[in-house]
């Protein structure tokens, strides 16, 4: 039987979300029925340490998505492949105009965000146009499908919705290893917050909260990187929050989701929040931001988490102090991540919509 070619493109393997998930697929598709490949703009990044050896990483050496598109186009018209799978917003949007020229290949875009909220260039909007060109766009949530459909008319017949995976074998190798960070200080309360430090994952709302909480003995560990960082160190010293540290982005953060006694999603919108499922696998109670991409999807209330306005500053602080008064069953809140987002779920869903292209 020939096997399905599919080639996945991806800016870079850097450590975010959309590089996860489609590591993940890549590695764990059946090698029977498929021969995946990952065509990289820049070969560069974290996960590609992770990435099994047989999956052929396609190089175009390009630094902007937009001038990513010729070598683009040139590499799916000299390799003919059965499907494309396109895991990047951006990506996805300059794409659809051109997938017409390959009638014989079938095209995928996964959206990695609620578009309405993220895509604020008119000149990417205009691209959504021709998304109705993809036979198939997968969404992560409920949400996304909504603002699809309903604000830049795609067929509801052409989406599927699809979850995001959790690799818990990694993650338990990750935690297996993990030592109790020394920043955790004995006698206090241990949040963590993880993300890219931009206006999107909402740190700014996230410190005004925390000014709320001086007097209490709770440490706020904030793990990222970001162009906001020096505006958000500025807050942090302003606000005189001498519990808060950032820490950059680190190798291993389940080492710190392991430890801690709350994780916090602070965002302003998401896709489908990877570390709030990540977090759950690490048997930690969230506390997450009510806004847009599938939090209460994720959430299970008093079981895996709570969901609350994080801009009722006063209101989220004092949830804060009163979810880590009390303690939560770590087994449960693993078992309620596992038993709905677990990788081979998960993969199962992506592995039917390519093989039903493919009919």
């Amino acid at each position: 039987m020939k096997k399905i070619s599919v080639i996945f493109i991806l800016p870079d393997l850097e450590t975010g979300g959309a590089e996860r998930i489609v590591t993940t697929i890549a590695n764990h598709l059946s090698r029977d029925r498929f021969e995946p490949k990952i065509l990289l703009l820049r070969k560069q990044g974290g996960y590609l340490n992770f990435l099994k050896k047989d999956v052929e990483i396609i190089d175009i050496n390009t630094e902007r998505i937009r001038h990513s598109l010729r070598p683009i186009l040139g590499e799916i018209y000299r390799r003919k492949p059965d499907i494309v799978f396109s895991g990047f917003g951006e990506v996805n949007a300059y794409l659809s105009l051109f997938i017409k020229l390959f009638p014989r290949t079938k095209f995928i875009a996964r959206e990695t965000n609620v578009v309405t909220q993220h895509v604020t260039r008119k000149e990417i909007k205009f691209f959504y146009n021709f998304y109705n060109n993809y036979q198939r766009i997968i969404a992560q949530s409920d949400d996304m499908m909504k603002d699809l459909v309903d604000n830049f008319n795609i067929k509801k017949k052409k989406i599927v919705k699809i979850n995001n995976p959790v690799d818990f074998d990694f993650i338990e190798d990750k935690m297996a290893i993990s030592l109790k960070p020394e920043c955790f200080k004995y006698n206090y309360k241990n949040v963590v917050a993880i993300g890219n430090l931009s206006s999107r994952k909402g740190f700014d709302n996230l410190l005004k909260v925390f000014s709320r909480l001086k007097n209490q003995n709770i440490m706020l560990h904030i793990l990222g990187d970001g162009k906001d960082k020096d505006i958000l160190l500025q807050t942090k010293e302003l606000l005189g929050l001498k519990k808060v540290i950032f820490h950059g982005r680190q190798e291993n953060p389940y080492q710190y989701l392991k430890y801690a006694d709350l994780f916090v999603l602070s965002s302003r919108y998401e896709g489908f929040p990877n570390v709030l499922l990540e977090a759950g696998a690490c048997g930690t109670y969230a506390l997450a931001n009510n806004c847009p991409g599938g939090i209460n999807e994720i959430i299970q209330h008093n079981i895996n988490g709570e969901i609350a306005n994080i801009e009722n500053y006063d209101g989220f602080a004092q949830q804060i102090v009163t979810v880590l008064q009390n303690n939560y069953n770590r087994d449960a809140i693993k078992n309620s991540i596992k038993s709905r987002f677990s990788k081979n779920i998960i993969l199962d869903k992506y592995e039917k919509v390519l093989l039903d292209l493919m009919k």
